[in-house]
């Protein structure tokens, strides 16, 4: 067990909600199929001219505010995002210390590993903490909306902003990380991409290159493969597990991402309808609510599971304390 504690945890969303509806009037579609396609109802839009420093700040004050700490108390801020941020030059993660007023009293830098880049920093925040440096604040801000456009309805239907941040610090008896498993394989044809600006000289929008059904094959064997191998690891069975937090690309893989685990879903916290599709927020973003609206008890076991572009996967069981 890597001894480690989830402190606090806090989500923010933009005030402009954007439904289905609408969006599907622009296209001139029919609202109902599309809603019903997606699993999606509502998601959240950010204004032009908001940072996404600025936003994981606000949600990160509410993290220390829920675990009780001073932002002063931090030793090292992860920030993460799929689109690499508010600038290339420098890490996003020193605007967001510079947010709360810190200078000099701990490190800071970004992670990006697509939409499993909250797992990945859950992992390195824990080894940190485990060997001394604690606590670390994991703040991941997805701005989704900036990297769509109507004339890509594949991405634009399903895309929404969020921000959340958690906070791990020094475990009690009993509690932390009972596995971590981990994987890539860049050899898969490329599912979800987005190119770099610098390099192609255009305004660069997300796209996704391969068939949905490829999509989901994918990512439903590589959500198994993690799931599997992090059980073997905790020498545990799926049903000593009493949550599974699993990454939500939209409703429908939803679904079928709890079929496939064979899940009662009153086990899981359902949150892309209402937020969309937002990337490596949506793990962490059920997880908040996961504590916030039911009870956790004491042993009880989270799974936290995801896939993203590269193709990356992975898994962390973490087991509560009191």
């Amino acid at each position: 067990m890597i001894p480690v504690r989830i402190l606090g945890t806090a989500s923010v969303l933009p005030e402009r909600a954007v439904t289905t509806g609408e969006l599907a009037v622009a296209l001139g579609r029919d609202p109902a199929a599309i809603e019903q396609k997606t699993g999606i109802r509502t998601r959240h839009w950010a204004p032009p001219g908001t940072s996404m420093a600025g936003l994981g700040a606000e949600a990160l004050r509410r993290a220390l505010a829920a675990a009780g700490l001073e932002a002063r108390s931090l030793r090292r801020i992860l920030f993460v995002s799929s689109m690499g941020g508010d600038a290339l030059i420098p890490a996003t993660a020193n605007r967001v210390a510079a947010e709360l007023g810190l200078a000099g009293t701990c490190d800071a830098f970004d992670l990006n590993n697509a939409c499993m880049g909250f797992v990945s920093a859950f992992d390195v925040a824990s080894r940190s903490v485990a060997t001394g440096l604690a606590p670390v604040a994991i703040v991941v801000v997805e701005l989704g909306s900036r990297i769509i456009s109507v004339e890509d309805p594949r991405p634009y239907l399903v895309f929404g902003d969020a921000a959340v941040a958690a906070i791990l610090g020094v475990a009690r008896e009993g509690e932390g990380v009972l596995g971590a498993a981990f994987a890539n394989d860049g050899t898969q044809p490329s599912d979800v991409w987005m190119a770099h600006p610098l390099v192609t000289g255009v305004s660069e929008r997300v796209r996704f290159e391969s068939s949905h059904q490829r999509i989901v094959e994918v990512a439903l064997q590589a959500l198994k493969d993690a799931t599997r191998s992090v059980l073997e690891q905790a020498r545990l069975s799926l049903d000593e597990v009493e949550w599974v937090l699993p990454h939500q690309p939209n409703g429908v893989m939803l679904r079928l991402i709890t079929e496939m685990l064979g899940v009662d879903p009153a086990r899981i916290v359902p949150v892309v309808e209402r937020v969309g599709s937002v990337g490596a927020a949506s793990i962490p973003f059920s997880l908040d609510g996961l504590l916030r609206t039911r009870t956790v008890r004491a042993g009880d076991r989270l799974l936290m599971v995801g896939v993203g572009a590269g193709i990356s996967s992975g898994a962390v069981l973490y087991q509560a304390g009191g």
